[in-house]
């Protein structure tokens, strides 16, 4: 059975995910440069690790890759050996951690840069935003590879790009650059290279003033009132707000804005 740290025989490699603590922020960092970061069982299973054990300061996540590359993807020379059932039973386990991730206590923002790629792309897409620098690129070559997706991509990546756009990557190999990719909706943000890591942590910091029950409703209740009906989408929808404003949190912020000494809207870039 799956825990947070994947399968019960996977022992997190905590060497290959690193992790610092930025004031509210948590920076978690893919440290396997050598392998342009492709994910290991280990790396997985470490991942999970370090999202549940995050401390209650923590407001917000950034999620990078160390080296030229954010995550090339599965590494494929643990592939090789499995049979259907592990197979399936491993794909299962990353479900578990990406939900965690996804649908954890706090936003987590991915920098992205190089590689993109596979699996490296379905661990982006459980993230709530992406930054990516003009040296990614994006890709799921698993196609031409003979194997498909299994780490959640089928679900999310269609939710960011559309059913056929995925289609035509996996059939064809197609590769998108960075301005593509976020013009497709592989990420929100685009900035120079180099400086994904830079901007991904403005946001974050930003992210970790938010009052923490607004943060955790808009990752767990946006999601899903996308795929409600109206009527349901509209019950979900004042049932959080209200929820929302209980907060004791919440009520302050809205006095100062009240008598003036709250932040006021203003263009951001």
């Amino acid at each position: 059975m799956a825990n947070a740290q994947g399968p019960a025989s996977v022992i997190p490699s905590l060497d290959e995910v690193q992790i610092e603590y930025r004031d509210a922020v948590a920076v978690i960092r893919l440290s396997r440069p050598r392998k342009r970061n492709a994910i290991s069982d280990g790396l997985m299973a470490a991942v999970g690790q370090r999202i549940a054990e995050l401390p209650a300061s923590v407001g917000a996540v950034v999620l990078h890759g160390e080296g030229e590359h954010f995550c090339a993807g599965l590494d494929l020379s643990e592939l090789k050996d499995r049979d259907a059932v592990e197979g399936l039973h491993h794909s299962r386990s990353w479900f578990y951690i990406l939900r965690e991730l996804e649908q954890g206590r706090v936003p987590v923002i991915a920098a992205l840069h190089g590689a993109v790629v596979g699996g490296g792309l379905e661990l982006a897409a459980a993230c709530h935003i992406r930054v990516a620098d003009e040296s990614a690129f994006f890709a799921l070559p698993e196609g031409s590879r003979g194997i498909f997706v299994g780490g959640g991509g089928s679900v999310r990546i269609p939710k960011l790009v559309g059913t056929h756009r995925m289609l035509d990557m996996m059939l064809t190999g197609r590769v998108y650059n960075a301005t593509e990719g976020v013009a497709a909706g592989m990420a929100q943000y685009l900035v120079p290279t180099g400086q994904a890591l830079s901007k991904a942590l403005e946001l974050a910091e930003r992210i970790a003033r938010n009052a923490p029950m607004t943060n955790y409703a808009l990752i767990h209740g946006l999601p899903r009132i996308a795929e409600q009906p109206a009527d349901h989408g509209f019950l979900t929808e004042s049932m959080l707000a209200a929820l929302a404003q209980s907060a004791p949190e919440a009520k302050a912020r809205v006095r100062a804005f009240l008598e003036g000494t709250g932040p006021k809207v203003k263009v951001q870039s």
